[in-house]
């Protein structure tokens, strides 16, 4: 059962990690039945927010209630916990680059935090409230500012590159969001119940799931938080529902 999933991602065993919030753990989940099939850190990982893979094969848990990212290492029989990187007020939001390095967002700061090891190499600000840090095919980051409404992008030396917002987004309350190979955004849009993709060039939201009002019926969420992309696959934490569902995209 889950409880109030948050961010979810693919592990590299091809299951779905997701940030389970209130169970304060991250549920192990089979993309093709949507089974649970097992968990980590039950208990422990207060707040869970966000989950991250890196190219070392660890995963990063954000656990929010304890300002921290936990870092698991699973190559063995069972995962083991080494421990936390922080304080980073309220994490809500861990990237492990591809670069190598972590991109951290220190919510209660507004802060996005890049980390190489344990130390800490760059730091912009101005984003109280902010959630989801994202890596985009091109190696630049994207971030959800919720609170200000906007995607904000920047490259993996914390220089701005591009904002996107504005009335023809309609955002309320952006909190995760994901690339596709393309450099399309899926952008999970918690308050306004929907989730839109987004052509981060031309600025051009180019679909909406979700009809703006919570529900639980054929394209209805209720604050969905988290989403994932897998080819014609659409995953999404549809948070107050307390459910991951799946979308499949048909092409003519």
């Amino acid at each position: 059962v889950l409880n109030d999933p948050h961010d979810l991602v693919f592990g590299p065993d091809g299951n779905l990690y997701i940030a389970d919030k209130f169970a304060n753990r991250v549920t192990i989940m089979d993309p093709d039945s949507l089974e649970i099939v097992g968990s980590i850190g039950d208990g422990a990982l207060f707040g869970a927010h966000d989950v991250a893979f890196g190219p070392d094969g660890k995963m990063y848990v954000a656990a929010t209630g304890l300002s921290a990212v936990v870092v698991f290492d699973l190559s063995g029989e069972q995962p083991v916990n080494e421990g936390a990187l922080g304080p980073f007020p309220r994490t809500e939001g861990v990237l492990a680059h591809s670069n190598g390095r972590l991109y951290v967002m220190a919510s209660g700061s507004g802060e996005l935090v890049s980390v190489q090891d344990t130390q800490i190499l760059g730091v912009v600000g101005g984003m109280p409230g902010a959630h989801d840090v994202t890596e985009a095919p091109d190696g630049s980051i994207w971030v959800a500012d919720n609170f200000k409404q906007q995607l904000i992008q920047f490259t993996p030396e914390l220089e701005e590159i591009r904002t996107l917002r504005g009335p023809q987004y309609g955002f309320v309350g952006p909190r995760y969001l994901d690339v596709d190979p393309d450099g399309q955004l899926f952008v999970a849009d918690q308050d306004a119940h929907r989730i839109l993709k987004i052509d981060p060039l031309s600025g051009e939201v180019l679909g909406v799931i979700g009809t703006g009002l919570p529900g639980k019926g054929p394209n209805q969420l209720d604050d969905p938080e988290g989403v994932v992309i897998r080819g014609s696959e659409y995953f999404f934490a549809d948070s107050d529902n307390n459910r991951i569902v799946k979308y499949v995209v048909a092409l003519n």
